[in-house]
């Protein structure tokens, strides 16, 4: 990056001078401490574990010479140590941060069309729905969101669903070096209620529906304020895309400025769809959705369940404000995927095998119940639960799965510090309140091809828990356990003989 003056990379920033001045030169800010040095501005955040403010004098010792603060002087003496300084005084280091990034790096965002979505269920699905339409509409597209950072042919881990403002500006300004002209991202409450998309206008914002749930300790104190932090996203978007289904939509447009678009299965929305097909059929299972309203179509959608019927129509309503035209919305949603959310792994005519990231009873409750309504044979469910986590996420999944479906596979999941055997005893706790039939292989890789090696033509294999992930967490290492390559190399041992 070219060094900048400080003023400049101030000049979205409402601060006051305390030490120094402004005719500066800086190459970058820095939240982290240990990056600090001559060439970049340390700005304190005050986080729900540590605060910056306590890491000034070792920035200084590395020779930074631009601090930038929220606490008052008197509680800072060590400034008082070093004079060759210069130091800024702002009310929130959290949104001066987000302003002081998006200077740094030229405003990237307001270089892409952005496409922000919220909502507790529905936002990586989404995320990629809309990806996969634009791209085939020819766009190249960036997502940011819960199973990492896309752009082009580079991914990058990501360990919070919406990074820190930081780092967001600095995959914009990736994202435009590698081509992309859009960037769809998930914005979670969190972001919102600590500033991490501030000063950001998204050209489209998605609300795709809610539930309680990130309320606790370090982070929301209830219900309401997770409702309202999710409203904030509206107040920073040009055109807003609604599930009018949903009864909190009405709080996620009473303070909105952007212009107001909706979407459901009540045919007041602008558009809505009055039927569902559930449709399976060789390599495919997924929908079929009528639309009406601003689109009369009908399309499939190849991800399955009533709630990919609302994510579809999402991301259909975003890409005709776009412009998109409906052949390459057809197009793509017909050939969707998101890897690890009700991933079709095609290996049989026989029967379907899918992959998922439910790992709490909620999510299996749902993803069951949405299966069932394809009518399979069987619904065959593997999965296991982590260890060092609580004991009742166990006994409700077993529980959970044995009352929903037909066999269920019981085996390792991320056993973390604990022995697998001890977790598969708690989830039996939960599957004996059931008269579900059940077996235990411990071994992941072996449950899998168990399943495999004894489905039934029409039976629905589920994989639930790893999803994206691909590897396995054992006494504190991640072993490689990707299970489209286990399955691979399942099929490779055993060849395709069984299939035919």
């Amino acid at each position: 990056m070219n060094h900048k003056n400080l003023s400049d990379v101030l000049e979205n920033t409402s601060y006051t001078i305390v030490k120094g001045d402004l005719h500066v030169q800086i190459n970058d800010v820095v939240y982290d401490s240990r990056k600090a040095n001559k060439d970049n501005a340390f700005v304190c955040i005050i986080g729900a574990v540590t605060d910056g403010h306590k890491y000034i004098e070792s920035t200084l010792q590395q020779g930074c010479k631009v601090i930038v603060i929220e606490r008052d002087l008197e509680e800072l003496p060590v400034l008082d140590a070093y004079r060759d300084i210069t130091v800024i005084k702002t009310e929130s280091t959290k949104k001066a941060l987000a302003a002081m990034a998006a200077a740094i790096y030229d405003y990237p965002d307001k270089k892409l069309t952005t496409i922000a979505i919220t909502g507790t269920k529905g936002k990586t699905t989404t995320s990629f729905m809309i990806r996969d339409i634009l791209e085939q509409h020819g766009k190249k597209v960036g997502v940011i969101g819960t199973t990492g950072i896309y752009m082009g042919e580079k991914f990058i881990e990501n360990p919070n669903t919406t990074p820190q403002s930081y780092e967001i500006h600095k995959y914009f300004s990736m994202m435009l070096e590698e081509g992309c002209d859009t960037c769809v991202m998930e914005v979670s409450s969190q972001a919102l209620k600590l500033d991490r998309t501030y000063q950001i206008m998204f050209d489209y914002g998605i609300f795709t529906n809610l539930a309680p749930d990130h309320i606790g300790e370090n982070e929301h104190a209830d219900y309401d304020e997770y409702v309202y932090c999710k409203s904030l996203l509206f107040k920073q978007c040009v055109h807003g895309v609604f599930n009018i289904d949903d009864e909190e939509t009405s709080k996620m447009v009473k303070n909105a400025v952007c212009d107001i678009h909706t979407f459901g299965f009540n045919s007041i929305a602008d558009l809505y769809a009055d039927h569902i097909d559930y449709i399976v059929r060789p390599g495919f299972i997924g929908i079929g959705i009528d639309l009406h309203g601003t689109i009369e179509e009908h399309i499939e959608v190849s991800i399955p369940g009533k709630f990919s019927a609302y994510n579809a129509m999402a991301a259909i309503m975003t890409a005709e404000l776009i412009g998109v035209e409906i052949r390459d919305i057809k197009a793509a949603l017909s050939n969707t995927f998101v890897k690890g959310r009700v991933e079709t792994v095609k290996i049989s005519d026989q029967f379907t095998l899918l992959i998922d990231y439910a790992h709490n009873a909620m999510s299996m409750e749902s993803l069951l119940s949405t299966i069932r309504k394809y009518h399979p044979k069987r619904i065959v469910s593997l999965f296991g639960c982590g260890g060092n986590r609580s004991k009742l996420r166990r006994y409700e999944m077993g529980e959970t799965s044995g009352r929903l479906a037909d066999l269920s596979v019981i085996t390792a999941d991320n056993s973390r510090f604990e022995n697998v055997m001890d977790i598969i005893e708690d989830i039996k706790v939960g599957m004996k309140k059931t008269d579900g039939e059940y077996v235990v292989i411990p071994d992941r890789k072996e449950a899998i091809r168990y399943c495999i090696e004894n489905a039934k033509a029409g039976d629905i294999v589920l994989l639930l828990g790893k999803g994206h992930e691909d590897y396995q967490e054992i006494e504190g290492v991640k072993h490689p356990f990707d299970e489209r390559v286990i399955i691979k190399e399942i099929l490779d041992e055993i060849g395709d003989n069984y299939l035919k």
